[in-house]
């Protein structure tokens, strides 16, 4: 059965950092393009950042310049590094499959907390 799991989340200061990791596991896939995403209270969820196996990313408007995503050492694992954090980045976070890649199914996700 694959999972995905999710890690690294918090509560932190508006203006600080954290750093989510992911890993997929039970998945017999060789590389899957990886991607973050949000979900807020009332809101759908979005797309954060995501990467292809061929090296390229993409941000939403709302994290570039503050948000970077990244392979993890393992494959099919991904890691999101979050700077100068804002309250509007308060959400469940989730990692998955990128864009134009079929979704697995979606683990908890890992909360993040931005609030003074």
């Amino acid at each position: 059965q694959v999972q995905l799991v999710e890690s690294g989340g918090g509560l932190v200061q508006p203006g600080g950092s954290l750093r989510l990791s992911c890993a997929v596991s039970g998945s017999t896939f060789s590389v899957y393009d990886m991607g973050w995403y949000r979900q807020a209270p009332g809101k759908q969820r979005e797309l954060v950042a995501a990467f292809t196996n061929g090296g390229s990313t993409n941000y939403a408007d709302s994290v570039k310049g503050r948000f970077t995503i990244s392979r993890g050492n393992a494959k099919n694992t991904a890691n999101l590094q979050m700077n100068s954090l804002k309250p509007e980045d308060t959400a469940v976070y989730y990692c998955n499959t990128g864009p134009g890649w079929s979704r697995l199914s979606w683990g908890q996700g890992t909360q993040v907390t931005v609030s003074s």
